[in-house]
């Protein structure tokens, strides 16, 4: 009798630990099987990162004290063509990815340049532009290549691309990384770095501040190739992303946002050269 009591509660023991295993293994794959695309419809909302303080990709209108630009304006359209309502979120460069990977963003439009690096730590969607990365220097240095700063203090935004093809092609120039762009900016009117490396559609901000005083090396560090950062692991939202920059860019609506806020009618003044093209083949030039 005993004997067959101790069974019993053995059997249901094991019987209630192999209950227990089984959920926790369905909730793995429950887990697995997360869809970032249903969520954001289910919520009727697409929580886009963008940078704050880098015109024209995104930066705090004076009058409205709204983050505006054409980042901004690239999610909105997304959102748009998912269905959904668009809500910014500012992050810093360096809480790019962060805020991406721990969820707090759905995804990313902030002058987000491909780099191999990064493709290890998130997804990237089709690239919808690119731009030459620029050093920007004082007129009166007589700066006319990269390799005439050699051994000089070029500043730049921590966690940027620059940084990376800085480190990579140039490792002869040295990198002084700063918050963001106008403290590095700050740095160079008060001679402490040699110049600015950034990417030209942020850097053309300071070439006309600087009312003549400044002027870009012609020579570009890289290009860099932008696009809309993505959480790995979720391949329907980022088919669905590139499905809406696809329809975006067949309607002409991306040449229309290129040209508000960087166009010929702008003090920028640049030509949208480089449509949008898969990710997987702009990589091929990017090391």
């Amino acid at each position: 009798m005993v004997k067959n009591v101790t069974k019993f509660i053995s059997k249901t023991r094991n019987a209630s630990i192999l209950t227990v295993m089984m959920m926790g293994v369905l909730t793995s794959v429950s887990a697995a099987k997360a869809d970032e695309l249903a969520d954001v419809k289910a919520k009727g909302v697409l929580v886009c990162g963008t940078l704050s303080t880098t015109q024209p990709m995104g930066y705090t209108d004076p009058k409205t004290l709204q983050i505006v630009g054409f980042d901004v304006d690239v999610c909105r359209a997304v959102a748009g063509q998912l269905g959904v309502k668009m809500v910014q979120k500012s992050l810093s460069v360096e809480s790019r990815i962060p805020e991406l990977q721990v969820g707090r963003v759905n995804i990313l439009s902030a002058a987000m340049g491909y780099t191999k690096q990064r493709a290890q730590q998130i997804d990237f969607s089709s690239s919808h532009f690119q731009v030459p990365l620029k050093v920007l220097v004082p007129v009166s240095a007589g700066y006319k290549t990269l390799a005439d700063l050699s051994g000089k203090r070029i500043g730049l935004t921590s966690g940027s691309t620059s940084e990376y093809w800085l480190h990579k092609s140039f490792p002869d120039i040295k990198v002084v990384t700063y918050h963001d762009s106008p403290s590095a900016f700050l740095a160079m009117q008060q001679h402490k770095v040699d110049g600015l490396a950034f990417s030209q559609t942020s850097g053309l901000r300071y070439l006309q501040a600087g009312k003549g005083n400044y002027t870009f090396i012609k020579q570009p560090i890289g290009w860099e190739p932008n696009a809309l950062g993505i959480k790995k692991g979720e391949p329907q939202f980022l088919a669905a992303v590139n499905t809406a920059l696809e329809n975006l860019e067949k309607d002409g609506e991306l040449d229309a946002i290129w040209n508000k806020w960087l166009g010929k009618d702008t003090p920028y003044d640049m030509t949208r050269d480089h449509k949008l093209e898969p990710i997987d083949k702009v990589s091929l030039t990017v090391q």
